[in-house]
């Protein structure tokens, strides 16, 4: 069984999907501590050509406390529209801006303010919109010391979901090796995206926008084929 383990993102770019179709099973931490300036509450559009942010605004609180301790801030009741204006100003001439929309809209208001509850809802919806079959764990809910850090945390995830794979993205080749989870009887690989350039509008290709940017341009059909354009190296 391979099993891929990750932070929850906002509407990630296509590899975190790609990584989540490789495995047979998906692990979101949730029981980490919120990171500033990462990918964990904001994400790039297209926005006439360039790439700009959205983000989801958050409660003021401790920089200590874990992801599933944080909350959307008590005014997103008005930004979580502001989004959603931005969102259609930016891809409402794309080809599938009308199957696409209310998919991001059913996220974007979504009830519950818990980060990660927010954020679990919209990995699971663009899952489901996607037709991807891979479960999704959350990290606490599994049950292991969870003070343990870095390559042990995720070789004991491991052992306890019976996996016998680890995929990881191309990044984490500087921080894991395979050694070591080797001597767990673990095989570890990493997930390399192949170049997916489409087409967007008129404009020269940016890559690695948001999962909202390839949806907005490319049908589910070519979509699913580009869930499979990686290699495991």
């Amino acid at each position: 069984m391979k099993i891929a383990i990750m932070q929850p993102y906002i509407f990630p770019y296509i590899g975190y999907f790609q990584l989540i179709y490789a495995a047979d099973v998906f692990v979101v931490y949730d029981n980490i501590k919120y990171t500033k300036k990462g990918w964990i509450n904001r994400n790039r559009i297209l926005v006439n050509g360039k790439d700009d942010y959205i983000t989801l605004p958050l409660k003021k609180d401790s920089d200590y406390l874990d992801i599933k301790d944080r909350y959307l801030a008590g005014t997103w009741s008005a930004e979580n529209k502001s989004i959603l204006d931005r969102v259609t100003a930016a891809y409402r001439k794309s080809p599938y801006f009308d199957s696409v929309f209310p998919v991001i809209e059913k996220c974007i208001m979504f009830e519950d303010l818990n980060l990660f509850k927010f954020i679990l809802n919209s990995l699971q919806a663009i899952k489901a919109y996607l037709g991807i079959q891979t479960p999704i764990l959350i990290s606490s809910a599994i049950g292991i010391d969870h003070q343990l850090k870095a390559t042990q945390k995720v070789i004991e995830i491991c052992k306890n979901c019976g996996a016998e794979t680890y995929v990881n993205p191309i990044g984490g080749i500087e921080l894991y090796g395979k050694e070591e989870f080797k001597k767990h009887g673990i095989d570890l690989y990493f997930l390399r995206s192949a170049h997916l350039p489409y087409r967007q509008f008129e404009n020269e290709f940016l890559p690695f926008l948001s999962i909202i940017d390839v949806l907005m341009f490319n049908s589910i059909d070519r979509t699913k084929e580009m869930l499979n354009k990686f290699d495991l190296v």
